[in-house]
């Protein structure tokens, strides 16, 4: 299952991102697909918070946009919302250990063991910081 980084959603919203259109499209693929996709639920609560954020964008997405937003993903009738589960502890404690990170980094650990504890196998996503954590491929989808 492949699972969708909050980067790649934000891009695929903001019309004002440069990589918009191959974020958009790469969306679409998925929700519109047969197969099971993913978006952690920390990337849905980022998303929100990034996109109407008046600091990172002038002007940001109004609230109800961002909702709206989120509620038309949820529409595709192959898409997953992922939380922790059964096996997540197990998966952050290795993740944060094996891959030696601190601080804000927890929140990036806390994606990635979430994916891989929901059988996640590709995440989506523009974020450098992945890069540290194994177990999972990381694609960027907006530039790959």
């Amino acid at each position: 299952m492949i699972a969708v980084d909050t980067n790649v959603l934000v891009y695929a919203h903001r019309q004002d991102t440069p990589y918009h259109k191959a974020a958009a499209l790469a969306i679409k693929r998925l929700a519109e697909g047969t197969a099971p996709w993913g978006i952690p639920w920390p990337c849905v609560h980022e998303f929100l918070s990034v996109s109407t954020n008046p600091r990172i964008f002038k002007p940001p997405s109004p609230p109800a946009i961002a909702i709206q937003q989120v509620e038309i993903w949820m529409e595709s009738p192959t898409l997953r919302i992922l939380g922790e589960s059964t096996g997540y502890w197990n998966e952050l404690r290795g993740t944060f250990l094996a891959g030696k990170l601190a601080g804000a980094q927890v929140h990036d650990a806390r994606i990635h063991a979430i994916c891989r504890a929901s059988g996640v196998s590709e995440l989506w996503s523009a974020d450098r910081d992945f890069s540290r954590m194994r177990g999972l491929k990381i694609v960027n989808s907006c530039l790959d």
